[in-house]
């Protein structure tokens, strides 16, 4: 999944990937504001944002083939490090970044605390290793 959201997020990005369909909205805030309707749009950016979530959230919340002693202290200190990383990058996107840009950097926020997670874990768990 992760792998595919990440393609898909490079068609979007650099070839203008797009495909519309019904989606039905609780809440639609575009030019006038709705509650409980279906309208068609660009799907692309949720179905990237969906497969990004749910892949790198099974992949944290999956277990290792072999499991060692010091994997649960890693993974601790892992989690621990990306939440101080990942609110650093929040405050300083907050102060440096603005508009459109901050939008994004929030949308990036969706899935950056498992990324960074991810990152931190395997430098740690290599680091057991050796």
């Amino acid at each position: 999944m992760t792998i595919s959201g990440i393609a898909l997020a490079v068609l979007y990005l650099w070839f203008d990937f797009r495909f519309s369909m019904p989606v039905f909205a609780i809440f639609s805030s575009f030019l006038e504001t709705k509650m409980f309707v279906t309208f068609r749009t660009n799907f692309a950016d949720d179905l990237i944002l969906l497969l990004l979530i749910v892949g790198f959230g099974l992949i944290v919340l999956s277990k290792e083939k072999i499991e060692f002693e010091n994997l649960d202290s890693a993974r601790a200190k892992a989690l621990a490090k990306a939440i101080i990383l990942n609110n650093i990058f929040l405050l300083f996107s907050i102060l440096f970044v603005y508009g459109s840009g901050f939008i994004a950097i929030l949308v990036l926020n969706l899935f950056s605390l498992s990324l960074f997670y991810l990152i931190f874990f395997y430098f740690l768990k290599r680091k057991e290793l050796k």
